[in-house]
């Protein structure tokens, strides 16, 4: 009968041992299935991200595309504009410098007008010395005639010597200042372009640092994707670390819970379960378990 009740008993604490490896089990299997499906979301969280980066990505793409045509429109027509007002300025120059080759022309023909005029009066003065000494013997009527004549003719050339002398000051003076308008428009001019410029270089530096800080918010946000992402897959390494240590603990803390009973103490749980378990729930136990635990040997045994 002793050997029966420790026989009954060894198979009780090996049937109890046998549940509860199956419960852990059953756990254990549970545990990497939850960290399979962590596993999945995971991964699909990480195949949103990256093909929101992906979108990201060709938005920013075809944004700096528009950029640069835009770019090369606005200076394709600020240089037609810079070309057309530097054109009309060149027109402008070559007319003034068309009316500035006229106005010396006519100094010039004004000039030779005048010398020709003094060499005339001069062959004339020495004509009418000569004529005055020829007819010093003719009458002195005609004399005081030609005197006249002479006197009128002299009086007349001055006059046109003083007018001619008038226009030539006159066009002196309005071809100085068409030269100083001439300066004064070719300053200008320079004022313009180089107005022009500055105002063309300021809107590339403009547009540069635009560029920049659109690259550089580009940039920030790829590096806040990239981080999320990598937030990511470090949480998910983290997770699986800890699942798969607190596993191996498990593990072990069964195999040294089935070392301790097979080698050590094989009574340890029926030692212990009466000091957790009341009466009633041992009662229970029992009931539950003992019709597995007996022997089947009525058909053996003799009649």
């Amino acid at each position: 009968m002793e050997d029966q009740r420790e026989v009954h008993q060894d198979y009780q604490s090996e049937k109890m041992e046998i549940l509860k490896l199956a419960q852990s089990k059953r756990n254990i299997i549970s545990l990497n299935t939850d960290l399979e499906k962590d596993m999945q979301r995971i991964d699909e969280a990480n195949q949103e991200l990256l093909l929101k980066i992906q979108e990201k990505e060709h938005e920013i793409q075809k944004l700096e595309i528009e950029i640069t045509q835009l770019g090369d429109s606005a200076k394709e027509e600020e240089w037609e504009k810079d070309n057309f007002s530097v054109l009309e300025n060149e027109r402008a120059l070559q007319k003034l410098e068309e009316k500035t080759a006229r106005l010396e022309k006519k100094n010039e023909t004004l000039v030779h007008s005048i010398t020709e005029l003094q060499r005339k009066l001069a062959k004339k003065s020495h004509k009418t010395t000569k004529c005055e000494q020829c007819d010093l013997d003719r009458a002195p009527e005609e004399l005081e005639v030609k005197l006249h004549q002479l006197e009128s003719s002299c009086v007349d050339q001055e006059r046109k010597l003083v007018k001619v002398i008038e226009d030539y000051t006159f066009v002196v003076q309005l071809c100085e200042d068409q030269a100083l308008c001439i300066k004064k428009y070719q300053e200008t001019l320079r004022r313009i372009e180089e107005e022009l410029e500055t105002r063309f270089l300021e809107k590339e530096v403009s547009k540069v640092l635009s560029m920049e800080s659109k690259r550089r918010k580009c940039e920030g946000q790829n590096s806040e994707c990239t981080s999320i992402t990598e937030m990511a897959t470090w949480l998910g390494k983290r997770i699986f670390h800890c699942l798969f240590f607190i596993i191996l603990f498990l593990v072990r803390l069964l195999g040294y819970m089935l070392l301790h009973i097979i080698f050590i103490n094989p009574d340890l749980l029926v030692n212990t379960l009466p000091k957790i378990l009341s009466r009633s729930n041992l009662w229970k136990l029992r009931c539950f378990l003992f019709p597995s635990l007996t022997l089947e040997t009525e058909d053996l045994l003799p009649h």
